[in-house]
């Protein structure tokens, strides 16, 4: 075991641990030069537990856990020694959805999946238990909370501790790889949220680490001037300090790379890149996020980067090369608030139609996915705010008004341009505010299980799953028809146009319903109805607005060359689009040409040990037992 550690103000390091009996002295590690400090100990294994012995200037010690240390007994406890090479993946050859394609669903670990009789956290193996039923919703993207070592056991994870440790709470590095890989077993990727305007303030071994700092402040990790001051106290990494910089990329690179996560959620990008909302600016802290982001696509580019600005900055997304930050994508400040204020408001004469229309058709440099649309998100949940059913009518989450204002919001999302992401419980119109110590309440699934199951079939729409709503994936949008005296809209998604691409959303904002009322569409033929948020499948309380296919006219109408007179239910959102779904393919007709044959068995031979779609029993790998599906298909 090699120990290795920064220290540049310390006149000795030594090891102590439970391998020489916590001896303060028998283990020195030796100085390399700039401050890092070294030793080689042979007979050490994993799971044993460690800590540095500092030694100060003048002789007192000080005892410190690795500021890098893998895995801890708890955030004021020890070091514990991890092995990263022992964990056995099972999922090959994962791939990243698309990023167009992407549905995200945000999840704190600690309270996804509390066990009956049990009180929170939950852990990885819990969360595991769950994932089939997100592959059955259509998600196809985690993003978890932080899951680095945090004081104590509840925490919504944005005060870490140990940023190279996974929480203790919730299980081992290795729990969070199975998590992980069963995740990518069903399509799942996941990304990690990484906490870098500030770290703890509460059990900090990083926190004066080798005992120098002027006066009350951090030492060697942290500013130690104005720029340490962040709204989470003092503890603002110092990102012009090379040691500090090359921590930071390393941990970011940790979880991308070990830990076989496909993307980033960067909390807080606006205190890195300055001091507080009004500046001034961290030059700094703009160079790493920029230094970051290229080392991201320098390695493995198809990891997403998103972030957590909220200040409505194009910079942010811009490339490094443009003199931007070099994000992928960033959470929308403009969509959430107008959509959340335009479902949430008491009355009709109060829902802005325009403000509707500027946050559907907002974006970052001309692309649609450099945003992430959501009404839901920890941040949106909590302090202060609650679930968008308990907004619209506190008290009474289950009430109609409730329901239809809230999925309709649920349209808006998934219908809209960007990247949309849900919080966890959404689906199943969860209710109340987050908190860490309340379990989800999975009972719910089944109580609102209509619900669930209009989010389910707005996600297969937004995926284009049955191949006939492709717009939806694609870059362009027109909001072409804004009543606001009547408080409808209607809005225009496509790739590159046609059947089966062109896509018409329309929502009603009012609680009244409308017949014969017409609306511009792009082109001429059949518009089939693929969704209803009125629909009596979804709640008993909903259907007595059917919508059907509409046959458009050779009318021109707001700005379209054809119209078509539609019906549509109050607060309710409706999707159009044409063409037929084409049936799905029998499983082993893996070339899908209607018939099991050689051409079928070549492409089950070609990816024989790998996942895919040749893994005909979704066991993960493609083998024999894939094989005999395929031949007892045969003809």
């Amino acid at each position: 075991m090699t120990f290795r550690t920064w220290a540049p103000n310390a006149t000795g390091v030594r090891v102590a641990g439970t391998f020489n009996g916590w001896n303060q002295s028998s283990h020195p590690l030796f100085a390399e030069g700039g401050g890092w400090w070294s030793v080689d100990v042979p007979g050490i294994f994993s799971g044993h537990q460690y800590k540095f012995v500092v030694v100060k200037p003048g002789g007192s010690i000080l005892w410190k856990n690795d500021p890098r240390a893998r895995r801890l007994t708890n955030s004021s406890g020890s070091s514990i020694i991890y092995n990263p090479n022992t964990f056995a993946w099972t999922t090959a050859n994962f791939s990243m959805p698309n990023w167009n394609e992407l549905v995200v669903y945000e999840m704190h670990m600690g309270t996804f999946n509390v066990l009956e009789g049990d009180a929170p956290p939950s852990t990885f193996d819990e969360a595991r238990q769950r994932l089939d039923s997100l592959e059955e919703l259509g998600i196809n993207a985690i993003a978890l909370m932080p899951v680095c070592e945090f004081p104590g056991d509840l925490s919504w994870g944005y005060n870490p501790s140990y940023p190279f440790s996974v929480e203790s709470s919730y299980g081992t590095p290795d729990d969070l790889k199975e998590f992980i890989d069963a995740a990518h077993a069903r399509g799942i990727a996941v990304f990690h949220d990484l906490v870098f305007s500030h770290f703890g303030p509460n059990d900090m071994d990083l926190w004066q680490f080798d005992g120098w700092a002027p006066g009350t402040l951090g030492g060697i990790y942290f500013y130690n001037d104005s720029r340490a001051y962040t709204p989470w106290g003092a503890t603002r990494p110092d990102y012009g300090r090379g040691e500090v910089r090359s921590y930071l990329r390393d941990n970011a690179l940790l979880w991308l790379e070990e830990f076989r996560m496909d993307g980033h959620r960067w909390d807080g990008t606006k205190y890195i890149r300055k001091v507080d909302q009004n500046g001034p600016d961290i030059p700094d802290g703009w160079s790493l996020l920029q230094w970051i982001n290229n080392e991201v696509d320098a390695t493995v580019p198809w990891k997403v980067q998103i972030a957590e600005d909220l200040d409505n900055n194009e910079w942010i997304t811009k490339t490094t090369g443009a003199g931007g930050a070099g994000f992928d994508s960033q959470w929308d400040a403009d969509f959430v608030h107008p959509i959340r204020a335009a479902i949430i408001a008491g009355n009709d004469s109060d829902r802005n139609m325009w403000s509707v229309r500027d946050a559907i058709a907002h974006g970052y440099n001309g692309d649609a996915f450099e945003r992430v649309v959501y009404t839901e998100s920890h941040d949106e949940v909590a302090n202060g705010k609650q679930r968008v059913p308990e907004e619209i009518w506190p008290g009474n989450a289950s009430s109609w008004y409730s329901k239809k204002r809230s999925t309709l919001g649920a349209v808006l999302v998934m219908a809209s341009p960007g990247i949309p992401m849900i919080f966890m419980g959404q689906e199943f119109l969860e209710d109340g505010w987050f908190a860490d110590n309340d379990p989800l309440d999975w009972s719910k699934a089944t109580t609102f299980s209509g619900i669930r199951s209009m989010y389910r079939d707005l996600i297969a729409l937004r995926r284009n799953v049955d191949g006939v709503t492709r717009g939806l994936t694609g870059q362009n949008t027109n909001v072409f028809h804004v009543n606001n005296d009547w408080k409808l809209i209607a809005w225009h998604r496509w790739m590159n146009g046609g059947e089966a691409d062109d896509v018409v959303a329309v929502a009603n904002f009012a609680n009244v319903g409308r017949t014969n009322y017409r609306i511009g569409v792009p082109r001429s033929g059949l518009w089939r109805c693929r969704f209803n948020s009125d629909w009596s499948g979804y709640d008993s309380s909903f259907g007595t607005w059917p919508a059907w296919d509409v046959q458009a006219e050779n009318v021109p109408w707001d700005g379209l060359p054809y119209s078509m007179v539609i019906s549509i239910g109050p607060y309710t959102g409706l999707v159009y689009s044409q063409g037929e779904v084409v049936p799905p393919c029998a499983s082993a007709d893996l070339n899908c040409d209607g018939v099991v044959d050689a051409a079928d068995l070549s492409i089950l031979l070609g990816a024989w040990g790998t996942a895919g779609s040749a893994d005909l029993n979704a066991s993960g790998t493609v083998d024999a037992a894939d094989l005999s599906i395929l031949l007892g298909s045969w003809g």
